[in-house]
């Protein structure tokens, strides 16, 4: 499979190369060149496969021409050894439970598979070469992604991974899950918000003298392997519907909150695949950039805004360019498919209090977007089903304090709490990343 640039300039690259380097020569994201429909006596069927044989059929379609069969199966099923299943929340209203991985979030599945991608490539090369160089993973992150990157990346040979995160705006049980790891994996504490530190990430890819003296890959949702596996929990999510209720799935709306959009990127690539979900409702918290796009067709940017579902506060989402480009561009095409909504931290504490008080489920501050947003835009005779995109714990202080609760935590979240902080404070200057990673690389 080939893939070329959004932004049209860079030549296009095969899976490993658009894997590797993650962003293109000309800035722009990787897109594969063709999509495939998955045969529609397997969508008829949906119901009667497992998630892991499901999730195979997905990944065959877009890297079985670039990874042996066998070698595919393994890393699928090695990537899913976890559910993510869909629980009843109201009469029409269902969650897609996205935290039963090992860091209890949704990028778990994502990183999980890009690993073990990556490690294949690694490995394919040095058989090839008798050498390989150490790959080095950059990955900004606003919360959930540095602790499933740098998990899911963990003691993997030959490659080392740096997690910038901005200073004070992620919760502590998230700073713990990726700064108490060591051994291949470090934490850059940057004085600043997200976009300073996905701007540092970018600037790198772009900084010549960096990659002549580094071999540098991005694991945000901006890197294929990263954000095309989590197409796989929206097929099943369809399938695990059906196999309930056939008629609920025929009428099915898929919500997710929605930050640097790679999630709700990839439910679309499903669509696009043949996944028959009626439509999609893309969740924001006060950063609304998309949203303001759906009503006017203007795309601005905006500084990021500090909220209660500090996962989702972006300002200018990087797979705002794949979206645009899955659609020709089009306005009105993309508002065919897909509405928005946008909640203030005030809204997002009343949804969650009316969850827990009418339905007994407990939200986090990012699901009970998508939740507060089925509830207001499902119409007569439509099923809505949420991403809760992280276990509520995470978020337990907040949580505790809006719910007026005390949410135990689970044992493999607790395990990390008991571990050491070790960061690096750096400024969100560019030129302070570079020189670090210049000593690093010498």
């Amino acid at each position: 499979m080939r893939y070329y640039s959004t932004n049209g300039i860079a030549p296009e690259a095969t899976l490993q190369k658009a894997v590797v380097k993650g962003l293109a020569e000309d800035r722009g994201l990787y897109m594969p060149k063709k999509i495939k429909s998955l045969p529609k006596e397997f969508i008829d069927n949906i119901e009667k496969y497992s998630f892991k044989e499901i999730s195979l059929a997905v990944a065959k379609a877009f890297f079985s021409e670039d990874v042996d069969e066998e070698a595919l199966k393994n890393i699928v099923y090695d990537t899913l050894a976890f559910d993510c299943p869909i629980v009843q929340v109201s009469d029409n209203i269902y969650s897609l439970e996205l935290f039963h991985g090992p860091t209890l979030a949704f990028k778990d599945v994502g990183a999980r598979f890009m690993a073990r991608l990556l490690q294949y490539f690694i490995k394919k090369e040095h058989n090839n070469m008798q050498e390989s160089q150490l790959v080095n993973v950059l990955v900004a992150t606003s919360g959930d992604t540095g602790s499933a990157v740098a998990n899911g990346f963990l003691g993997v040979e030959g490659i080392h991974v740096y997690v910038l995160y901005p200073k004070g705006k992620v919760s502590d049980i998230q700073e713990c899950q990726f700064t108490t790891l060591g051994q291949n994996i470090t934490a850059i504490e940057v004085d600043g918000v997200f976009d300073d530190c996905q701007a540092l990430v970018k600037n790198a890819f772009m900084d010549n003298e960096l990659n002549s003296n580094m071999r540098l890959t991005s694991a945000n949702s901006i890197n294929v392997a990263r954000f095309l596996p989590q197409a796989f929990y929206y097929f099943n999510a369809y399938a695990r519907l059906k196999e309930r209720n056939p008629e609920a799935a025929s009428n099915m709306v898929m919500c997710v909150p929605s930050g640097n959009f790679g999630n709700i990127c990839a439910a679309l690539f499903g669509h696009t695949m043949g996944l028959p979900i009626k439509r999609f409702i893309a969740a924001n918290n006060a950063n609304d950039v998309f949203f303001n796009y759906l009503r006017t067709g203007e795309y601005l940017p905006q500084p990021t805004k500090a909220t209660l579902a500090n996962a989702m506060d972006v300002g200018d989402p990087s797979n705002f360019a794949r979206i645009l480009d899955l659609y020709g561009k089009s306005h009105e095409r993309i508002t065919s498919i897909i509405s928005g909504a946008t909640y203030s931290d005030e809204q997002i504490k009343t949804a969650m209090r009316e969850c827990m008080k009418s339905h007994g489920y407990i939200l986090d501050p990012h699901g009970a977007c998508g939740y507060q947003a089925l509830k207001e835009q499902l119409r007569n005779g439509e099923t809505g089903i949420f991403c809760e995109t992280a276990h509520p714990a995470k978020f337990k202080e907040k949580v505790d304090q809006i719910l007026s609760t005390d949410i135990d935590i689970p044992e493999r979240l607790a395990e990390f709490m008991k571990g050491k902080k070790q960061a690096v404070e750096l400024s969100k200057h560019f030129n302070d990343f570079k020189a670090f990673l210049l000593a690093q690389g010498k």
